[in-house]
């Protein structure tokens, strides 16, 4: 390079000749500023383009992943309206068995009885692609809540119900339901003729005559809280058995229950005998409603 020219020598392969090609100095430094430019402005393209490339991607991806979400989220609202529905069969059970078992409360008489069908599960996903994906997933917030509520309410209602049948279980366990002893009644609960004066008396239970030593049952579950000799009812049994019920056994020849001792139905507790005032062999069987002797026939199985 000379003065402002710029020499560009040329070689050539076939023969020793050298060309060369001089360039102002102005020209030449305008080329290598256009070539610069050039280059950087195909970088630029390169990049954007790559750049282009990778975001068509990306919103590919982010187009598949939201549209596999959007039917996520309606599937989602499917399950939560079948959800709905099996809430709906609870709340119907939980109403029959309350009507089953006589414990029913002012609201429960309120609810309805019966449940509608539901449709099949392809119109509702149908009606629920129609949906907007907004109005979906702010009914299916309230709708959760809604069901959230009602399971804590379903739970508190299978718990009452739970110690309702126990307390039922109790009652009925307490309750005498059985005949003490095989045989025949010879003297009925009420007023009757006096076997050891004239006149009559009040029969505070009912007598049945059997063999002697047959074995006497507990006619239901209790408290043994008196096991005894009187000179009236000589050896005699007395049971408490909750929930204001009680049994007395009396005229036994041997006791076998022992004070404090409990007691299931059906349990020996002595045997059949004569002792304390007695005409002969037999079971004076009472039964006691809070302290108040009632008819013992009210409660035997036929």
């Amino acid at each position: 390079m000379s003065g402002n020219l710029f020499t560009l020598m040329v070689i050539s392969r076939t023969n020793s000749a050298v060309k060369k090609i001089s360039v102002p100095g102005a020209l030449a430094r305008g080329f290598c500023i256009v070539g610069a430019l050039a280059f950087f402005v195909f970088l630029y393209f390169v990049y954007d383009y790559a750049s282009m490339k990778r975001d068509k991607a990306e919103l590919l991806r982010l187009r598949v992943q939201t549209k596999e979400q959007s039917y996520q989220v309606k599937e989602l609202a499917l399950r939560v309206d079948e959800f709905a529905d099996k809430m709906e069969e609870l709340r119907q059970s939980d109403k029959k068995i309350r009507i089953l078992a006589s414990y029913q409360t002012a609201r429960d008489k309120k609810l309805p009885l019966g449940i509608g069908g539901a449709g099949s599960t392809e119109k509702r996903m149908k009606e629920l692609l129609d949906q907007d994906q907004q109005k979906l997933i702010f009914g299916m917030r309230k709708g959760i809540s809604t069901l959230n509520e009602d399971a804590n309410h379903r739970a508190q209602s299978f718990n009452e119900l739970l110690a309702f049948l126990h307390e039922q279980k109790s009652i009925l366990a307490a309750t005498p339901s059985i005949w003490p002893v095989k045989g025949w009644v010879t003297s009925d609960f009420g007023m009757r003729e006096s076997p050891f004066s004239a006149g009559v008396e009040f029969h505070k239970g009912m007598d049945i005559a059997t063999r002697m030593g047959r074995d006497v049952l507990a006619t239901a579950d209790g408290l043994v809280v008196e096991a005894s000799y009187r000179s009236m009812d000589g050896n005699m049994v007395r049971i408490n058995h909750g929930h204001g019920l009680g049994t007395t056994y009396s005229h036994l020849s041997k006791i076998i229950a022992k004070e404090g001792m409990r007691v299931k139905r059906g349990d020996v507790i002595g045997y059949v005998g004569d002792s304390g005032r007695s005409t002969g062999s037999h079971l004076h069987y009472a039964v006691w409603v809070n302290n108040v002797p009632v008819n013992p026939r009210r409660y035997l199985r036929k």
